[in-house]
């Protein structure tokens, strides 16, 4: 049985790109990365850094909510008139009645470090550390929350890098049993010494930016961003011609703590989940947002997942050249370029790849196509084989 659509009505996001929707779509058309050689580090990489966070304060009234995360929160919220809708949103629904539905892999676990960093001679942190209004992850959903004048059901996802897509799949099932009549669903992650040099102390960063399934791979490309999206059922939305999430699909590998299942098992699983919750076939699915890391083994598991349930016809593409893989915020910043995706009806390009490797055979597209688009997959598979897939498509 299909699951009930419900309708994005209102989003915002921030990423390497710049501020906004209409930053990540221009870059997108005009196939400009935001990936920048890292300058602080200790090692050589490529960042999907965004400009001035740490400028960007809080309202004085949640000051103790201070962190790189929050702070990147909080610039997303004001960006493409996200405050606008849920201000309106709030007066049809109450406060009360708008879950918040988040994923974060990093949460604030910089203010974690900047306090171990500015330890005593006794090595007690300092005294105005805020554990639980920072690096808890409850911390940015009591922060998004509050800063929006909501007090409904609420919900942080730590799936790793399918975090913010699983949410989606949350708020379905929490309005569909009546818990809240529309959500708010997202993602933000930020970047920290310990997921920068864990990746690097794992091997898995490339000296370059990213290149997904190309042949000489060799990394991914760490990004930071954060999104937002406010989901509501057709008869209670005002949008006509807008985009719906048709769909989507979880799994677990459980194959091993970071590598997924070779044969793309796990993810194949979820796929077809989407599938049959969207009540659509393979054929029906005009283009495949692939998590698409650009390492070795995800990117081959990946294309074995791929091409099980679709062939090698339906056209696919990464995205992390332009952002970089931002982890906890993948799920929400890939699932909103599909949805500029279908509003503007082209596909994008899987930027930075030159020699596509032989032994893959998903139908990588080497540059921007414009074409009918009627429904999207959208894949984020993270550590452990945590899978998700969502089903984007037009509602009339």
């Amino acid at each position: 049985m299909p699951i009930s659509p419900l309708i994005i009505t209102a989003s915002s996001m921030v990423n390497a790109l710049g501020r906004g929707k209409n930053a990540t779509l221009s870059a997108l058309q005009n196939k400009i990365s935001g990936l920048r050689p890292s300058k602080e580090l200790e090692f050589s990489t490529w960042l999907g850094q965004v400009d001035g966070v740490n400028d960007y304060p809080l309202e004085e009234s949640l000051k103790q909510f201070n962190c790189h995360n929050n702070q990147l929160a909080k610039l997303a919220l004001d960006t493409d008139k996200f405050r606008d809708a849920i201000l309106k949103a709030k007066n049809k629904y109450g406060a009360d009645r708008i879950g918040v539905f988040l994923g974060s892999s990093t949460s604030g676990s910089g203010a974690t470090e900047i306090a171990y960093a500015q330890r005593d001679e006794k090595g007690d942190l300092p005294s105005d550390y805020d554990f639980m209004h920072t690096h808890n992850f409850t911390s940015l959903l009591d922060y998004t929350q509050q800063s929006l004048g909501l007090t409904g059901v609420g919900q942080v996802i730590s799936t790793a890098c399918s975090s913010s897509a699983k949410v989606f799949a949350a708020a379905h099932r929490h309005i569909e049993s009546g818990f809240c009549d529309a959500a708010i669903v997202g993602g933000v992650d930020t970047l920290t010494q310990i997921s920068l040099y864990g990746f690097y102390s794992l091997q898995l960063t490339s000296t370059e930016p990213c290149r997904p399934y190309d042949e000489n791979r060799d990394g991914i490309s760490i990004g930071e961003a954060a999104g937002f999206a406010l989901l509501e059922t057709p008869a209670n939305s005002e949008s006509a011609n807008a985009v719906a999430l048709k769909g989507f699909g979880e799994s677990s590998d459980a194959y091993h703590m970071s590598t997924p299942h070779p044969e793309g098992r796990g993810a194949a699983n979820a796929i077809k989940q989407a599938l049959t919750s969207a009540g659509l076939t393979a054929s029906d699915i005009s283009y495949v947002n692939l998590h698409g890391t650009a390492t070795p083994s995800n990117d081959s598991a990946e294309d074995n997942a791929i091409t099980s349930v679709f062939g090698t016809a339906t056209p696919c593409s990464s995205t992390k050249g332009w952002t970089g893989h931002t982890l906890g915020a993948a799920g929400i910043t890939e699932a909103l370029i599909c949805m500029l995706a279908l509003e503007h009806q082209f596909l994008p390009a899987n930027l930075n790849l030159v020699n596509p490797d032989p032994t893959l055979n998903s139908n990588i597209l080497l540059d921007n196509v414009e074409q009918k688009v009627n429904y999207i997959v959208s894949n984020s598979f993270g550590f452990g084989g945590s899978n998700c897939s969502l089903i984007l498509g037009l509602h009339s």
